[in-house]
């Protein structure tokens, strides 16, 4: 095992494996340092994506619609059951095989491409030194010609609601619940909190979402927003706007105290989930005479290539500005490790595609209709329903919309927005053509196949141009 490397990256999470693959790729000696545990003790790489963020939620979110479809939804096609029983510990079960399946690709990666995975915490503590402390405290010194910081982020606690791991959880613990709570509360609605309230309530659970925001969804576009809360609500998601969590007490049931503009509230739930955003794991990732400089949120400071303040020392994925997206981080791995290579490296912030996993999907990418406003950017929109569209009608998913957004001079494509049976693959097709410049026009003259999902992007581009055929414009 060697103690010197041409490239050491600190984490193993999406940002940092993809680094450290390409690295390997490009010809550089390249060690990984992580020490993520999974719950049967055994070391995992992937970091907090692919053993308890995006993979195991959208897992449990696909068993859980799979349920909902089987007990409420397949009659109308024609497909009676009897008897729908619900097997929580084998879902769970299943979760964590898909889980050790894909942790244990990115082993075999590893090993294809030779990069070294020291199991370990990492510290940088020098100029291209990096301390790896093993499980049993002793430590070890390394050094690279350049580190990538890769380590990830956390989840956020309050003081209101102090995590007890069993009755009061944070995403990670949400995973894990091996029988339905009668009545889930969740103290945030964003993204995490609206993905873990679905797979709950379909499975039965009574879900009241806090959020302390006046608004849902503040980033994204109103109107998909509107869409959304109509759909939330018909599943029977109970979302509270403007509550501000100030207290918890654990007895039998969690009491949940929370003002809103009523006045002092209190609501009684079996169990908790904390879902109120995610911090940087900077804490204890560098000595303090390193002289690497944060911002005032705890994010490492960088340029647009990554580049920290230290020379040869990089910083990418959620340690970073910018949103906490797995592809994000991925996209940064890539570019830092050209870089170091001597090769270009680049990333457009402008087209990184967002997602939430509810049902319907939300996906948008680029500005909104309120940012442009707010720009005074001129613009025309173009809107189209999935109801008007054949393959959503049959698969009886017409809830939802596409909207795109176009200079109202130049007709460049400036976002999508879409509420919608597989948004998270359909934003691909607006991605793209953002990603060439191309306009309304250019997604309005591509033939698309009928019938499909994606005739609802086709038309939303022609409507820009109030040319759609299938809509009155």
């Amino acid at each position: 095992m060697s103690n010197t490397y041409d490239v050491i990256v600190i984490g193993a999470g999406p940002a940092g494996y993809v680094a450290a693959i390409r690295c390997a790729q490009l010809g550089m000696h390249t060690a990984v340092v992580d020490d993520f545990v999974f719950k049967d003790g055994e070391p995992a790489l992937g970091g907090t994506c692919l053993n308890v963020g995006c993979i195991p939620s959208k897992a449990l979110l696909d068993s859980s619609e799979q349920y909902h479809k089987v007990a409420h939804t397949l009659a109308a096609h024609g497909i009676k059951t009897k008897g729908v029983e619900l097997d929580v510990k084998a879902m769970i079960a299943r979760k964590d095989q898909v889980v050790k399946d894909l942790t244990g690709g990115i082993r075999q990666l590893f090993k294809a491409n030779h990069v070294e995975w020291l199991h370990g915490h990492g510290k940088l503590v020098g100029q291209g030194a990096v301390e790896v402390r093993g499980a049993d405290g002793e430590t070890r010194r390394i050094e690279g010609g350049a580190v990538i910081l890769a380590p990830g982020s956390r989840s956020v606690d309050i003081g209101a609601a102090p995590l007890d791991h069993e009755r009061i959880v944070n995403s990670d613990g949400a995973l894990e619940f091996t029988e339905v709570p009668k009545r889930l509360g969740i103290i945030g609605a964003g993204v995490i909190g609206l993905e873990m309230g679905s797979v709950w309530s379909r499975l039965g659970s009574k879900v009241v979402l806090l959020e302390a925001q006046d608004e849902l969804l503040a980033p994204v576009d109103r109107q998909v927003v509107r869409v959304a809360q109509k759909e939330f609500k018909n599943q029977g998601l109970d979302i509270r706007l403007g509550c501000r969590v100030t207290g918890t007490k654990v007895g039998k049931q969690v009491s949940v105290h929370y003002e809103d503009k009523e006045g002092k509230q209190n609501l009684q739930v079996d169990r908790l989930i904390v879902c109120v955003g995610r911090r940087p794991n900077t804490e204890d990732l560098f000595v303090d005479d390193v002289g690497l400089i944060l911002d005032e949120r705890g994010f490492v400071h960088v340029d647009e290539q990554c580049r920290t303040n230290l020379p040869n020392v990089y910083a990418v994925g959620d340690v970073v500005r910018g949103p906490m997206l797995a592809h994000k981080g991925q996209e940064e791995g890539m570019m830092v490790a050209e870089i170091i290579a001597g090769q270009y490296g680049h990333v457009n912030y402008d087209t990184i595609p967002w997602v939430i996993y509810t049902h319907p999907e939300i996906a948008w990418v680029g500005r909104t209709e309120q940012q442009l406003k707010a720009a005074n950017v001129p613009y025309h929109t173009g809107v189209f329903n999935f109801a008007a569209t054949g393959r959503a009608r049959a698969m009886d998913e017409s809830a939802g919309l596409v909207k795109l957004i176009a200079h109202a001079e130049t007709d460049q494509l400036l976002g999508a927005h879409i509420i919608g049976p597989q948004a998270s693959e359909l934003i691909a097709e607006a991605v793209v053509t953002m990603e060439f410049g191309g306009a309304a026009e250019d997604l309005a003259r591509t033939v698309h196949a009928h019938p499909t999902l994606s005739e609802a992007v086709h038309e939303a581009a022609l409507a820009v141009g109030k040319r759609a055929i299938h809509k009155a414009n």
